[in-house]
């Protein structure tokens, strides 16, 4: 959990980190769409070659990058297995009994297997070049709009900022309690997957006592300040595009146009 990247900020001066958070948004949203859309592994390579220019141009390690993907590696792992023997195809590799693997298959898994290793890294590089409290602006002023139908787009906006700052806190009190469990006996290493799932049940208790202590603490913090999110606030830093984020639009809008040609021009997957 340590090695968790999501909701961590990793400080630089890039220039993926001085792009307006808004333009970063939004070229996650089209980054998104675009590896949804792409139906072939040239599709999934330009949008690959797309994110690799961004994470040099970070200056993020590709290493705190990857690190994001072992949350996800369990879910890679079912979806792998469902995929491979259930999924129907016509040129079989390996058959035994019920059980059959296909050439369709094979490709269909790792297909979706670097679709979604794309979308964990793209988000992932989206918090790690974007301070929660930039992120929850950016977020309240595309939202902002929606203010004329008295949708609460504050609020949700520092429920969204607040969360991201919570995660590494958590995640650092889970190491601190489960260091606490193992200098009382407590064992997280050995054994089965069940067994290793008991012994983490005892850590559950103190997080979640630990987890409403702190927003407790953090509620009387903002009541003694009379922060009031219903009235109109103003902003200490007020955000405006430059053209690092005009290049950052127009790189989002050629990449998803580039992806919608080579699904008309192109052959699918299977």
């Amino acid at each position: 959990m340590r090695e968790a990247t999501f909701g961590q900020y990793y400080p630089s001066d890039s220039f993926v980190h001085r792009c307006d958070p808004r333009a970063k948004i939004l070229f996650l949203i089209v980054y998104i769409v675009a590896v949804f859309l792409g139906n072939n592994f040239y599709a999934l390579g330009a949008c690959a070659a797309v994110f690799v220019l961004l994470a040099i141009f970070s200056g993020v390690p590709f290493s705190s990058l990857l690190r994001s993907v072992k949350a996800i590696l369990f879910l890679l792992l079912f979806m792998a297995v469902l995929n491979l023997f259930f999924y129907q195809g016509e040129t079989v590799w390996w058959e035994w009994r019920f059980i059959k693997i296909t050439k369709e298959a094979v490709y269909y898994t790792l297909f979706l297997g670097v679709r979604l290793f794309l979308l964990v890294l793209g988000s992932s590089l989206l918090t790690l070049t974007t301070t929660p409290v930039s992120l929850a602006d950016g977020i309240e002023s595309l939202l902002s709009p929606l203010k004329v139908i008295r949708f609460p787009v504050h609020e949700l906006a520092l429920i969204m900022s607040i969360a991201l700052r919570f995660i590494p806190i958590l995640t650092d009190e889970t190491g601190r309690i489960m260091n606490a469990q193992k200098a009382r006996g407590a064992d997280f290493e050995t054994g089965g997957l069940v067994k290793r799932l008991k012994a983490v049940v005892p850590t559950l208790i103190p997080l979640l006592i630990s987890a409403f202590r702190r927003a407790d603490e953090l509620g009387d913090a903002m009541d003694a300040r009379c922060y009031s999110g219903s009235k109109v606030r103003t902003k200490y830093k007020k955000l405006t595009f430059t053209w690092r984020d005009f290049i950052a639009l127009i790189v989002g809008a050629s990449l998803l146009t580039g992806i919608i040609l080579l699904r008309i021009y192109t052959v699918a997957l299977i």
